[in-house]
């Protein structure tokens, strides 16, 4: 169920790219993503009264820090990707959102089977394999920086969400949107972006927002169900769903890399689920 859940993750959020990529491309980057933000506060928000749960006030702050990471995360990637350095700030993000929680479940006595660990080393550079943009060029000590902090911010997500218990409920989840929602305008106001929305398109970011929620519920969800090393890893996958979708709808092209990439991330998914 934890690898099921997690592949629901993994698939939202590469939809969730998708649908935000194709809004940034059209308008500006910062106010989709702020757009998306609101709406996965709302999104949660709701689904946190029509369910209930008992939080703790610890429960409370794993969340408010989960939402720290994925405020941050999304606007150091929304950066790099905005100043066309995907081939370098894409394949970093995802390989240390993936990397840094299974750290933090090991540390904590997660002690996952030989073959999820096989999965996790087949994972990894097909992470990287089918983010990587071929012949991606420019400014490659920036992309390195920008790709590094995303890869922080997510990974600090996953490893949060992952220590809310079963009885919270969804209200940390709501409280972490809410921190989302600040962090992108501080954020990008620190940086200089203009996030407050001025045009009708960028309402697609409402999508966006929403399909993330839905990634962020079923992580949680397989985090509470199995382990935390196993759900990150299997979550971040997610851009091989993105590079699928950008094939199959925008006809582009999956290049030699990117093949082997979704393979190995096809074996690592299998190797997991085996355990």
């Amino acid at each position: 169920m934890a690898v099921l859940l997690s592949l629901v993750a993994a698939l939202a959020y590469g939809l969730s790219d998708f649908v935000g990529g194709l809004a940034s491309r059209r308008t500006s980057a910062w106010p989709v993503a702020f757009v998306g933000s609101v709406a996965a506060f709302v999104g949660a928000l709701v689904l946190a009264l029509l369910t209930g749960g008992s939080p703790t006030r610890a429960d409370l702050l794993w969340g408010a820090l989960a939402g720290i990471g994925t405020g941050s995360g999304g606007a150091f990637l929304y950066r790099g990707l905005a100043a066309g350095r995907m081939g370098v700030v894409a394949p970093i993000s995802a390989v240390g959102a993936a990397l840094l929680p299974v750290c933090v479940g090991v540390a904590t006595g997660e002690r996952p089977e030989v073959l999820v660990w096989l999965g996790i080393a087949a994972a990894v550079p097909g992470i990287w394999l089918v983010s990587r943009e071929p012949g991606g060029s420019g400014d490659l000590a920036a992309g390195i920086l920008d790709g590094v902090l995303a890869g922080l911010g997510f990974g600090l997500l996953f490893a949060a969400m992952g220590q809310v218990p079963e009885g919270a409920g969804f209200t940390p989840l709501a409280v972490a949107q809410a921190v989302g929602v600040v962090c992108v305008a501080v954020t990008a106001s620190v940086l200089g972006g203009r996030w407050v929305p001025y045009d009708v398109s960028q309402a697609w970011g409402i999508a966006a927002g929403l399909l993330g929620t839905v990634a962020v519920v079923a992580f949680l969800l397989a985090t509470q169900s199995g382990l935390l090393t196993i759900a990150s890893v299997v979550t971040s996958l997610y851009p091989a769903i993105t590079v699928a979708l950008a094939a199959l709808v925008l006809r582009e092209r999956i290049h030699g890399s990117q093949g082997v990439g979704l393979l190995l991330c096809g074996i690592a998914v299998g190797l997991v689920a085996s355990a």
